[in-house]
């Protein structure tokens, strides 16, 4: 197998299963839902950061790269995981956070008590550029009292690391070795097109800073580095990189095979189509077409290209994606699958965050006290200040908070949805309903099943082509894969109305390869209806 055929299952740790009762997900709970993971056809867990952290952003803050945070476990819990995952034939990935480091680390700590060695693992300057933090406020803050600034582009307690000094990315590359020592073929690197930052940092008015340290050509030299250095030496790694504000050319180079980088790029600008003027915290309708443009051009140029996608809709930083692309309170198991059909028949690796394949929606949080995400509490205060009521405030935190997709995993409908027997971390969601035990042998899971086997028994879907297809329509995405002489053709309804449309001539004497209603009327889509022609 290749991470061609491959389908990626993302845990959020916290809040998977807990078994301890202190209503953290732990890696125990994961081990004992194996079976179930098994089940479904996943060939590879993603797991958000396990490490020692103050958990200032969830773990992404982390203050030893190369042990196992308490709260989730021990070291030989962790092995076990492994283990018990290869008896099921399943591998897991670890999120690596290499862009920045706790300032609880030891070798900011270091830097702070005066060492130059360590200073010289950070960036810290005279004076601060005019760069904004992605969590908000200025990305530079005072380096104790020395009158000089560190550089965090991200939360003030999240140092950035200097790449350009060889010994940073030699302790780098050993922690990946570390995990690649316990078995591990999967590796996701956070923000990682963020590192190759110039030697002076300069002020740049533009878009917040980041044409000075997103995607410069030095990533791309980092990045063979680090192949070279460790996961390239494993025919069997799999690798994607978080790209941040990135470009299609850049994806290809960091995704080309002949490149030597990673294996895949996920990329979030089909996540913010409901953003309005390009603002995250904000009320508006997504934009199909604006949708559908990005899937299409993304989706031919990597292929002309070769590069390859990592395909999503929901992850531990998004809200549900049911919640924003369907009328999910009428259609939400016909929305749920037309959405897992748009993305795991075309040309890239699929990747399912938890609770996504039994159609999970947004919790109905009643107040910001149920919040506990830094940057929807810092967002609030902002949208106050801002000049919006706090009705107004709190229902742009209901739609656009990273702690939606963060609620416990429902797993049945007893108290905490049984993730927990105590007080669970986050507030557990509408898990009345939809949950586990009701919907597993459901039409959302099974059809999950059929997709995921599909990508691995049909190279068609694994490894053809993409081209879009009915780009003038104004409720279908469609798109055409093509492999050795066979084509397929998937059309998806995005609306909740009937929508006309006339088949393309050469698919009329077609078979039909999945579809998500029983039923097909010729040359019409139901509402969310995903169906699939093959010749």
């Amino acid at each position: 197998m290749t991470f061609k055929n491959q389908v990626i299952y993302q845990i959020y740790p916290k809040s998977y299963l807990d078994t301890t009762g202190n209503g953290v997900g732990d890696l125990r709970g994961i081990i004992s839902k194996l079976d179930y993971l098994a089940d479904l056809g996943i060939d590879m867990v993603w797991l958000n950061p396990i490490y020692p952290s103050p958990q200032r952003d969830n773990g992404y803050d982390i203050s030893d790269y190369v042990s196992i945070d308490p709260v989730f476990g021990t070291m030989s819990d962790f092995e076990e995981l492994i283990q018990e995952g290869k008896k099921r034939g399943i591998d897991f990935m670890l999120d690596m956070v290499l862009n920045h480091v706790s300032t609880k680390h030891e070798w900011f700590q270091k830097a702070l008590a005066g060492d130059p060695y360590y200073q010289d693992f950070f960036f810290i300057q005279d004076e601060p550029t005019d760069w904004v933090s992605k969590f908000g406020g200025s990305a530079w803050a005072p380096f104790g009292d020395t009158g000089k600034y560190y550089l965090h582009l991200f939360d003030v307690t999240q140092a950035d690391l200097n790449w350009r000094n060889e010994n940073v990315r030699k302790e780098l590359f050993d922690v990946v070795n570390f995990w690649r020592e316990k078995g591990l073929h999967g590796f996701r690197f956070d923000v990682i097109n963020l590192i190759g930052k110039d030697a002076l940092l300069k002020s740049n008015p533009v878009n917040e800073g980041k044409p000075e340290y997103t995607d410069k050509p030095l990533t791309h030299d980092y990045l063979q580095m680090l192949n070279a250095a460790s996961f390239g030496k494993d025919a069997e790694s799999v690798t994607v990189g978080e790209m941040s504000s990135t470009t299609i050319d850049n994806c290809i180079l960091y995704s080309r095979p002949d490149r030597q980088e990673l294996s895949m790029t996920f990329n979030f600008h089909h996540l913010k189509v409901d953003y309005a003027n390009a603002q995250k915290w904000t009320k508006s309708p997504f934009d199909f077409a604006q949708l559908k443009h990005l899937f299409h051009t993304w989706g031919e140029k990597m292929s002309e290209g070769q590069g390859w996608n990592a395909l999503f809709w929901n992850n531990h930083d998004q809200p549900r994606a049911i919640n924003r692309f369907i009328d999910y309170k009428n259609f939400r198991v016909k929305g749920a699958t037309m959405l897992a059909a748009s993305i795991h028949l075309s040309r890239g690796t699929p990747y399912i965050y938890m609770g996504e394949e039994i159609a999970m929606i947004d919790p109905d949080f009643k107040s910001m006290s149920d919040y506990v995400d830094v940057e929807s509490v810092n967002a609030y205060q902002a949208l106050l200040d801002a000049g919006h009521t706090p009705e107004q405030a709190f229902e742009i935190i209901q739609i656009k908070s990273r702690d939606n997709s963060r609620t416990p995993m429902q797993w049945d409908n007893t108290a905490n949805a049984g993730f927990s027997t105590g007080t669970p971390w986050l507030a557990t969601g509408n898990h009345a309903e939809i949950n586990v035990e009701n919907e597993q042998s459901g039409e959302v899971y099974q059809f999950y099943k059929q997709l995921i086997q599909l990508r691995k028994s049909d190279q068609l879907i694994s490894d053809g082509t993409y081209q879009a297809a009915y780009q003038d329509a104004e409720h279908i995405y469609a798109f055409i894969r093509e492999f050795e002489g066979r084509q397929l053709l998937v059309l998806t309804n995005f609306s909740n109305q009937v929508i006309d449309f006339e088949l393309l001539a050469d698919f009329v004497d077609s078979e039909i390869l999945i579809n998500n209603y029983a039923t097909h009327q010729p040359n019409q889509l139901q509402p969310y209806q995903a169906i699939a022609f093959t010749i």
